[in-house]
């Protein structure tokens, strides 16, 4: 049972990276961050130690992922398994290194009524080398060492998706974690009728740095390898890459505003697209 009143049912599901050294700090952490919420929480995938830290963590594990040579699973297959999984409530990725607090709970039961409906956000970087305490209140010390010590980031430094069933099928066969991924998640929001909302100053999610160690490539091959070009010939042309700027509805403490920077974008982006021309005045005026 979530331990905020008023809350809907969430499932936090995410495909960790093997659990070893630095990663397998963060990712605890991470993974201890989400179930201290009293979510349901599902690790997915193949890498190593993932269905071992599943059973001592007493969560769900899901094998048998497509993926591509390099490890980086399937978007499509990751997120339909998941749907076929959760079968009712919201559901939610988050990278395996981010740690939550209850902000996403409070932020996920004020649009949970909306649908269809995505709810994305910034991150803040920290550096984290050592298990962190779970003891008393670790949240109040999470939020004060973020915002003490962290670095928010840009518009497309997006690590959470959280969204109502329905929108994690029928995606694109993208890498995971490689380029354009996650802007192309906006995206298809957009053009299949979701409302989008940018959480970012209602809920705090902790990115704990890293290196790139993961990929044979390092940080060159996660950026501009083989599956970062074959995400790049998925999407191609016709899909407008979207960020947190191109959100048009911000969840705040207090309420929901309107993000009227991004009708530059639009413009400038209808400039080049007219046939988009009519569509960005529509959302425009309601605020989609």
């Amino acid at each position: 049972m979530n331990p905020v009143g008023g809350s809907p049912a969430l499932t936090i599901f995410a495909t960790p990276k093997a659990f070893r050294g630095h990663f397998d700090i963060i990712q605890r952490n991470a993974i201890t961050s989400w179930i201290k919420l009293g979510v349901s929480v599902i690790l997915m995938g193949d890498d190593a130690g993932g269905p071992e830290v599943a059973r001592e963590f007493g969560i769900r594990h899901i094998g048998g992922i497509a993926s591509f040579s390099s490890g980086a699973p399937r978007l499509d297959e990751l997120f339909s398994k998941a749907e076929n999984e959760v079968t009712s409530g919201l559901l939610c990725y988050v990278n395996a290194d981010i740690m939550m607090t209850d902000d996403i709970l409070r932020a996920a039961g004020r649009v949970a009524a909306t649908s269809p409906m995505m709810m994305i956000g910034r991150r803040w970087d920290v550096n984290i080398t050592e298990a962190w305490d779970f003891s008393g209140d670790w949240q109040a010390r999470l939020r004060q060492f973020a915002y003490g010590t962290g670095k928010d980031c840009g518009a497309g430094a997006i690590d959470y998706f959280l969204f109502s069933r329905g929108l994690g099928r029928n995606l694109l066969p993208l890498a995971l974690g490689r380029t354009r991924w996650d802007h192309y998640l906006v995206s298809n929001a957009y053009r299949r009728g979701a409302t989008v909302y940018d959480a970012t100053d209602a809920v705090l999610a902790v990115h704990q740095n890293h290196d790139y160690s993961h990929h044979p490539g390092g940080t060159r091959g996660v950026w501009g390898g083989e599956e970062a070009e074959h995400n790049r010939r998925q999407i191609g042309r016709s899909w407008r890459m979207m960020t947190l700027d191109d959100v048009r509805l911000r969840l705040t403490t207090t309420g929901v505003e309107r993000n009227y920077g991004h009708i530059w974008r639009d413009v400038s982006f209808s400039w080049r697209h007219p046939s988009s021309f009519a569509q960005s005045i529509v959302r425009s005026i309601r605020g989609r």
